[in-house]
């Protein structure tokens, strides 16, 4: 069996790692089983891509079409063409993708014109916020796919929803989980550790990377202004990106409390949520790793597509505006942490699962 993996950026890095560790475990044992790695160039910076490849022990790309930034339709187009090329030089019998970035949604699209199957990992998860690209692009993924694989249970029944057939479905688990307990004993302070005198538990990690959020300066520097605030006697951890240190300008010499540092790498990013007070975040897939290593997380979001990140795991959704974060971390500091647990399935397996159904399947 060939396999052609895509992945475009940071999310997909993480995801990737533990499927080509199982797909060679299969190697090993005898299976004829074969993969090849394309990466898009979705994510092209140092810190977002080959770092990544790196700490996790990615190989290198078979292939990198080099798409890099653009609008969405720009970007969507060049990936489509370019993979489309990739795929009549190089024959395989599926083509897996994961997440839901544009790649994702753009490589399943080329595969199924040229009738290639498609397996989807991370299928079935949905925002109801039809505004978000991600959401267009998981919907658009899951509508051609043939194989599902997923996180939770909650997210099958969405498949089911929507029409999918349910001996296409396979609840297997989270492969991010996978590759945070394969290298928890890996992970690493930071540079500046020592210089910002960083203890544990005694600073929060905030990240943003919704336009919302971080597009206007204005906007940005009342949110900044609250969590510097809310913060008290911890400092405030919050690796940006250079575009939004531009936008904010000199304003970054206005906060008491946070510490503005570099993009990081895995391995160091997951050792400052494993040792922090608490994560304040846009992003979706932070609060699985917040859950898994038992870290309070408050998500400045409306919605979330990952529901068991809240109803089993730490995560607390507070809405967009920073009077109901303040609000919300206030009443957290009052009564502690509130229990939690650790959803189905999230038990560093979910890659060997998916890579032995593929293997039944095809």
């Amino acid at each position: 069996m060939k396999i052609t993996i895509v992945a475009g950026a940071r999310p997909n890095f993480i995801k990737i790692a533990p499927i080509i560790k199982a797909i060679e475990k299969k190697k090993n044992e005898g299976v004829t089983i074969s993969f090849r790695l394309v990466h898009t160039g979705q994510h092209y910076d140092k810190n977002l891509s080959a770092t990544f490849f790196e700490e996790l022990n990615i190989p290198e790309p078979n292939c990198n079409l080099n798409v890099k930034s653009g609008s969405q339709s720009v970007q969507t187009a060049a990936i489509m063409v370019a993979f489309e090329e990739e795929l009549l030089e190089n024959f395989c019998d599926l083509v897996l993708v994961v997440g839901d970035v544009n790649s994702t949604m753009a490589c399943a699209i080329v595969a199924k014109k040229l009738n290639i199957k498609v397996a989807h990992v991370e299928a079935g998860i949905r925002s109801g916020d039809i505004t978000m690209p991600e959401e267009i692009n998981r919907i658009v993924t899951d509508s051609i796919s043939d194989y599902f694989f997923t996180t939770s249970t909650w997210a099958s029944e969405n498949l089911i929803k929507y029409g999918t057939e349910a001996s296409k479905i396979h609840f297997v688990g989270n492969v991010m989980i996978d590759t945070l307990y394969q290298n928890l004993h890996r992970i690493t302070k930071p540079d500046f550790w020592e210089e910002h005198q960083l203890e544990t538990e005694k600073y929060i990690i905030l990240t943003l990377h919704r336009p919302s959020n971080v597009d206007e300066e204005q906007s940005l520097n009342k949110l900044l202004l609250g969590i510097d605030i809310l913060a008290k006697d911890k400092k405030v951890v919050f690796p940006i990106h250079p575009r939004t240190k531009a936008i904010l300008g000199t304003s970054v010499l206005e906060f008491k409390n946070i510490l503005f540092v570099e993009p990081q790498g895995y391995l160091a990013f997951m050792y400052l949520v494993k040792n922090s007070f608490a994560v304040i975040t846009d992003s979706g897939g932070i609060s699985e790793e917040t859950t898994v290593l038992e870290i309070p997380c408050f998500t400045l979001r409306e919605n979330t597509e990952r529901p068991e990140t809240q109803s089993i795991g730490t995560n607390t959704l507070v809405g967009v505006s920073i009077e109901k974060l303040q609000e919300t971390y206030s009443s957290f500091l009052e009564n502690g942490k509130r229990k939690s647990g650790i959803p189905e399935l999230w038990d560093g397996k979910a890659a060997e699962r998916i890579i032995s159904i593929l293997l039944e399947k095809l």
